[in-house]
C-alpha cells in the first residue's frame, strides 16, 4: 500500500521509520513545509531500507499522494514543556484546515483513510472530519492507543506479569480529561480483583490513584526528560496501519466521531474495530457510574473546545 506521511518532525519522522520497519508498506511518501527536511528524512530512511525491508521512501509534493489509501497527518506545533494539549488549539486547526483540502483534491475518497496525529487530538479529527467530507469511519485519530498502553505497562509493572497478559483501556480525551476504564481490566481473561486475590495481590485505592497520575501525566514527564515524545506513538501509529493495511479487525482505542454521548458529534476514544475500512465498529465496555461521568464530561470538554475554532 501507498502511505503518505505529511509532517516530518520528530513525531513524523518517528512515525515514518516504525512504519517503514512493519514492512507493509510499498510506497512511503513524506510531505512536509521544509522540503529540504522531507529530503533528507527520506534519504535517511532509504538509506536504512538496506537492513530492513526494500520500500520506494521518497519526499514529494501533495499530487504525489494519488492512490495512497492511507495518509497520515502529523503536522502542526508540538506540544512543550509546561504546556497542554489545548494549547495548541488555534496553531494546530490552521494547519488542519490548509492541509486536509489539499489531501482531498488528489486521494480517492472512496477508499483513503486519514490517520491524524497532530494535538489536539481529538478536536483535529473532528475539525478533519468536517472538512474531508468522509465517513467519520474512516477519519481515525491514534486517540488513547498510546495512554492504554502506558496503563497496560503500569499494571503488568504492579502485578509482575507480561503487559500481553493485561487488557486495559483509557477512554475519552488524549487529553487531561482522559478515564482510566478500571472496572473493565482483565489480567489473563481474570478481572482484576479476582486476579489480584488468586495471586496475593492488592491494588490499593492510593495505587489505583498513583497509576491513574503517572498514566495522565506521562507525556509530561517525557517532555521535561527529553523535550519531546516521539517514540511512543510513532510505535502506536505504525499499529494502526498494520490494522488497516492487513485488515486485522484488532481492538484498538481510537479516537472518532460519535453522537451518543452528546446532541452533537464528538471524537472521543473508545475501543473500536479497526480493519480495511477504518473503524468497522465501536464497543462500549464495562463502566460504573462514575467512570460513565467522567467519560461524559470528557466529551463535553472536546465539544467545548472544537466550537471556539
Amino acid at each position: 500500500m501507498k502511505i503518505g506521511i505529511i509532517g516530518v518532525g520528530s513525531v513524523g519522522g518517528a512515525i515514518a521509520t516504525y512504519v517503514h520497519n512493519t514492512g507493509i508498506a510499498r510506497e512511503i511518501v513524506l510531505i512536509d513545509s521544509d522540503p529540504f527536511r522531507a529530503r533528507g528524512a527520506a534519504e535517511d530512511l532509504g538509506h536504512a531500507a538496506t537492513f530492513g525491508y526494500d520500500i520506494d521512501i521518497h519526499a514529494g509534493s501533495y499530487r504525489d499522494l494519488r492512490g495512497a489509501g492511507i495518509v497520515i497527518i502529523a503536522a502542526g506545533a508540538n506540544q512543550r514543556a509546561g504546556e497542554t494539549r489545548l494549547d495548541l488549539l488555534s496553531a494546530n486547526a490552521a494547519v488542519i484546515q490548509d492541509i486536509v483540502p489539499q489531501v482531498m483534491k488528489v486521494v480517492d475518497p472512496k477508499n483513503v483513510v486519514l490517520i491524524i496525529v497532530t494535538n489536539p487530538l481529538d478536536i483535529m479529527v473532528m475539525l478533519a472530519t468536517e472538512i474531508s467530507g468522509l465517513p467519520a469511519s474512516r477519519v481515525i485519530g491514534t486517540g488513547t492507543m498510546l495512554d492504554s498502553a502506558r496503563f497496560k505497562t503500569l499494571m503488568a509493572r504492579m502485578l509482575n506479569v507480561s503487559p500481553a497478559s493485561v487488557s486495559s483501556y483509557v477512554l475519552g480525551e488524549h487529553g487531561d480529561s482522559s478515564v482510566l476504564n478500571w472496572s473493565a481490566v482483565t489480567v489473563g481473561s481474570l478481572p482484576l480483583d479476582n486476579f489480584c486475590r488468586q495471586t496475593g495481590n492488592e491494588i490499593s485505592a492510593r495505587t489505583r490513584d498513583t497509576i491513574d497520575y503517572r498514566v495522565r501525566n506521562a507525556a509530561y514527564e517525557i517532555l521535561r526528560g527529553r523535550g519531546a515524545t516521539w517514540d511512543g506513538i510513532g510505535a502506536a501509529a505504525a499499529d494502526l496501519v498494520r490494522a488497516i493495511v492487513n485488515d486485522e479487525r484488532r481492538i484498538l482505542t481510537v479516537s472518532s466521531c460519535m453522537q451518543k454521548f452528546l446532541p452533537k458529534p464528538v471524537a472521543i476514544s473508545m475501543p473500536r474495530i479497526i480493519g480495511a475500512a477504518g473503524v468497522a465498529a465501536t464497543l462500549r465496555p464495562e463502566m460504573t457510574d462514575a467512570e460513565f461521568h467522567n467519560l461524559r464530561k470528557s466529551a463535553v470538554i472536546i465539544r467545548k473546545n472544537y466550537e471556539k475554532i
